[in-house]
């Protein structure tokens, strides 16, 4: 029987019902949605709605519909619309009409909330877990590279010249960042909806604060409308999954052009390195691409969900319906790219005599600005200043080592017998060694900043 089919003299046009249905994709929630029900079972029997022998008939024949669901077992029906209806209707098969208590002053609207916020808290701590491997393997390659000098980057030009574990570490602290955002989200998330009933609230004096005690939720929601309304938190997990993408893409970008034959900073393992149909010396990181390929997917599901939210009115509406293949797809791919990056971080190898071949001594040109700087000389002088080595050596053919003391004081006399000592990759890397910078010394207080951090959510 469908659940609204009295007030209809004719049943539902076969289109309408595909359009309609949501069970091929809401049908993973079966366990979220039991727990829910065996939780209102007891809600209701508090509130005397059902006898204890009653709810405990409810509870075992809940029991055996997951027993049924976790074997593969279950058979659903062509009425089954959702998967709410569909345990309900097998409850019912199996204990008989009792089953049809369980609804009382439950609305679809209350319960697939709850579902869908008890999938998704599960699903945040998976993810946690996930991003929490991979910063795991950034710190276990990093430790490896606390002296390895490369070229760092800026519009894509050499720069100044970093550690490799200073330029993958930087990746950390943006996974922390997400890491953040997910265990605020699931502070929103664990609010419970279930006893708001479609939009009023519910009329059998139920303990809210104690069913939502029993799902590990919190907190009921304080407007009975805005708890089957509510899916901000899809939104802003969707925006976490994005921008976590985002952060992945990146990370893959530099994956792939530092392992080009061009630059070979790092070489890929071969487990994660793929082949080409037709060029037999080929090695593609495919998991990179896809990796960012991905995060147009992704971002494309949060601005879809929130061109879906924006022009709702009042109360729930069936627009809300979106939110789960958005999130599922999201959540799905998600979790299926973390492991993939992390092991390619944590077996990347990475070829340091490539990375120092490839500094430059113009990339010590703020080194020569900064040693004018401490004779005296006001700062945007001291630039322009090295800036004119720079051109004076090119213009030689020459490195900036290679010009003499007196080319040097041609331009300011500032420049001492001491300017070649200057031009140091290592000694400019040592150097900066505030907070935060990439001297070897500061980098291991990085590192151990962020073992801290991995500690912390151990």
């Amino acid at each position: 029987m469908v659940l609204w089919s009295g007030r209809f003299s004719a049943p539902s046009d076969d289109d309408l019902k595909k359009l309609n249905d949501s069970l091929s994709f809401d049908r993973r929630m079966y366990r979220q949605d039991i727990a829910g029900s065996r939780a209102y079972a007891d809600a209701i029997c508090a509130s005397g709605v059902l006898t204890p022998a009653e709810r405990d008939a409810i509870v075992s024949g809940l029991d055996q519909v997951q027993s049924e669901m976790d074997a593969g077992t279950f058979a659903f029906q062509p009425s089954d619309e959702d998967i709410h209806t569909a345990v309900e209707r097998r409850l019912t098969e199996i204990i008989g009409d009792i089953g049809g208590k369980l609804h009382t002053g439950r609305s679809r609207n209350d319960q697939v909330a709850t579902d869908l916020r008890l999938w998704t808290a599960e699903a945040l701590a998976q993810l946690a877990a996930a991003v929490h491997a991979l910063q795991h393997a950034i710190v276990a390659t990093s430790e490896g590279h606390i002296d390895t000098l490369m070229p760092g980057y800026t519009h894509v030009q050499p720069a100044q010249p970093v550690t490799a574990a200073h330029w993958l570490m930087s990746y950390f602290w943006m996974f922390a960042r997400d890491q953040e955002r997910l265990t605020q989200i699931t502070g929103r998330v664990r609010w419970s909806p279930l006893g708001a009933g479609a939009l009023a609230g519910n009329p059998f004096g139920i303990d809210r604060h104690a069913l939502a005690r029993a799902l590990n939720l919190g907190t009921p929601m304080t407007n009975s409308i805005d708890a089957v309304s509510d899916r901000d938190y899809v939104a802003e997990t969707l925006f976490a999954v994005s921008l976590l993408a985002t952060h992945l893409s990146r990370l893959s970008e530099d994956l792939i052009w530092f392992s080009n034959p061009a630059l070979g900073f790092i070489t890929l393992d071969d487990r994660y390195s793929t082949g080409s149909s037709m060029m037999p010396q080929k090695r593609n990181p495919d998991p990179m691409e896809l990796a960012r390929g991905k995060a147009g997917r992704l971002i494309g599901n949060l601005t879809g969900f929130l061109a879906t939210l924006k022009g709702l009115p009042t109360g729930y509406n069936k627009d809300l319906q979106e939110d789960k293949e958005a999130l599922f797809d999201s959540l799905d791919n998600m979790l299926q790219i973390l492991p993939v990056i992390s092991a390619v971080v944590r077996t990347l190898k990475i070829n340091p005599a490539r990375m120092a071949e490839a500094l430059d001594e113009e990339m010590l040109a703020t080194d020569l600005a900064d040693y004018l700087v401490r004779k005296g000389m006001p700062f945007r002088q001291a630039h322009h200043c090295a800036g004119t080595a720079v051109r004076v050596a090119g213009e030689k053919g020459v490195r900036l080592s290679a010009l003499a003391v007196g080319d040097y004081q041609a331009i300011t006399p500032l420049f001492g017998d001491d300017v070649h000592q200057v031009l140091s990759f290592s000694r400019s890397i040592a150097n900066r060694s505030a907070f935060g910078g990439t001297a070897p010394s500061a980098v291991q207080e990085q590192i151990a900043l962020a073992r801290a951090v991995l500690a912390q959510s151990e």
